[in-house]
């Protein structure tokens, strides 16, 4: 039995697009909220858009361009080269990101009436971000509440998934053919298998590919 109005963290990407499928199959009604935060690349705002659109579910925008006037970083600076190296968080990291987004969302989902929010994080693919953590969500969602007098559930369904459950899961829920060729990942602005040279495109071809090879494991078997 479905559960009540959920709100969608949404990016258009290959994890929150796997999200929004979730969340149509458990709530009765389904609305998406994006961020534009002055990020390097159009391209995602305009892909979550046209993605709820063929989904048919309710897409916001909210303006969250004073993130980009606080920090220098390689998602909202062409500037800065995206980079990760061992032992720092890597250069796309946006301080405060979740928790300001998730923030919002909590505001947005009041006002439309719905106490669940729903987003992509993940510990097991997280590339050391600290607000994609299980710990910090939990924290959030108690913060959340006591600051609106409220009940909202926030939902991680992707949290213990690394990439290639991921894959599997929207194989499971018959999205992964949308989510393969209609999704944008790439830190270069490229839908699809992006520019295969990003790190957000390596985590994903990678989990992909072996996703396809543990099913072509399991039909030999």
């Amino acid at each position: 039995m479905k559960q009540e109005k959920a709100v969608v963290v949404f990016s258009g990407g290959q994890d929150s697009t796997t999200c929004l499928f979730w969340a149509l199959k458990n709530f009765k009604g389904v609305a998406t909220v994006t961020f534009d935060y002055g990020q390097r690349h159009h391209a995602e705002i305009e892909c979550a858009r046209q993605i709820a659109s063929e989904l048919d579910v309710s897409f916001k925008v909210l303006d969250m361009q004073l993130i980009n006037q606080l920090s220098a970083n390689a998602l909202t600076r062409d500037d800065i080269e995206v980079s990760e190296k061992e032992g720092q968080l890597p250069s796309t990291f946006v301080p405060g990101r979740n928790h300001l987004f998730l923030s919002f969302a909590a505001v947005y989902a009041q006002a439309i009436g719905s106490r669940h929010l729903i987003t992509g994080v993940s510990e097991t693919d997280f590339s050391g971000y600290p607000d994609c953590r299980d710990t910090f969500i939990k924290s959030l969602n108690v913060t959340v509440n006591l600051a609106m007098d409220a009940q909202f559930v926030i939902h991680t369904p992707l949290m213990w998934l690394d990439k290639a459950e991921v894959w599997a899961l929207a194989d499971e829920l018959g999205a992964f053919n949308f989510v393969q060729e209609k999704t944008l990942t790439c830190y270069n602005g490229i839908p699809s298998t992006g520019c295969e040279e990003c790190p957000a495109c390596l985590l994903r071809n990678k989990g992909l590919a072996s996703y396809l090879d543990s099913k072509v494991v399991s039909i030999n078997n």
